[in-house]
C-alpha cells in the first residue's frame, strides 16, 4: 500500500465502528460505539474531522437522508466504507495482527 493508504489508530476505530453500524452509521452512532468498545469518552468533533479526512482519502463515502419526519427534523449523514477503504481497514487489521502474534500472554491482553 502507498504511504498514503494507511490509517492512524483513530482512523481506524472509526472505520471499524462505521463497519459496525453500515448502513445505518453516522456521526453519533460511530461515536458511541467506539466509546462502548473502548471505555474512551470521544468528542463528536473529532469523529467528523476523521471522518471528512477519510473521505478525502477516498476511505468513506456517504449519502443524505430526507429529514426525519417531525416539527424541525433534520438530515443525517450516513457513511459507507468505500471498496479502498475495506482494503485499508483489512490492511491495518493484518499488521496489526502480525505484530501481536507472538507476544508474551501478558502484554496481548486477552487479544487474538
Amino acid at each position: 500500500m502507498a504511504k498514503g493508504d494507511f490509517v492512524g489508530e483513530f482512523e481506524l476505530y472509526v472505520m471499524l465502528a462505521l463497519a459496525h453500524q453500515e448502513p445505518e452509521a453516522y456521526g453519533v452512532t460511530i461515536r458511541r460505539e467506539i466509546e462502548n468498545r473502548t471505555g474512551r469518552t470521544i468528542a463528536i468533533g473529532a469523529v467528523y474531522a476523521t471522518l471528512a479526512r477519510l473521505e478525502e482519502k477516498g476511505f468513506v463515502r456517504f449519502r443524505i437522508s430526507d429529514p426525519e419526519p417531525v416539527q424541525g427534523g433534520r438530515a443525517k449523514k450516513y457513511f459507507s466504507l468505500t471498496r479502498l477503504g475495506a482494503r485499508a481497514v483489512r490492511h491495518s487489521t493484518a499488521m496489526l495482527a502480525r505484530m501481536i502474534d507472538g507476544l508474551a500472554p501478558e502484554l496481548r491482553g486477552g487479544l487474538w
